[in-house]
């Protein structure tokens, strides 16, 4: 199971930095990029509405399921 994130995605369309992103929803610069590149274990839901609010995006335009494609049963 894969949970993508596609921040970097919603920051291009909407021409916002990680900076900006940073300053509208009051977290960290660190915190944005290790959301934005897949690190995160966790987002807590006032975060994600946060984001989505500056962004003005739903949170399915920033999370995405894709199954991993090694678990399937051949």
């Amino acid at each position: 199971m894969a949970i993508i994130v596609n921040l970097d995605v919603m920051l291009a369309k909407r021409k916002m930095s990680v900076t900006e992103l940073s300053e509208r929803v009051g977290i960290t610069m660190a915190n944005i990029s290790i959301l934005k590149n897949g690190k995160a274990k966790a987002i807590r839901f006032s975060t994600l509405e946060a984001i989505c609010e500056a962004l003005d995006c739903q949170p399915g335009d920033i999370l995405e399921y894709r199954r991993d494609l090694d678990s399937i049963d051949t």
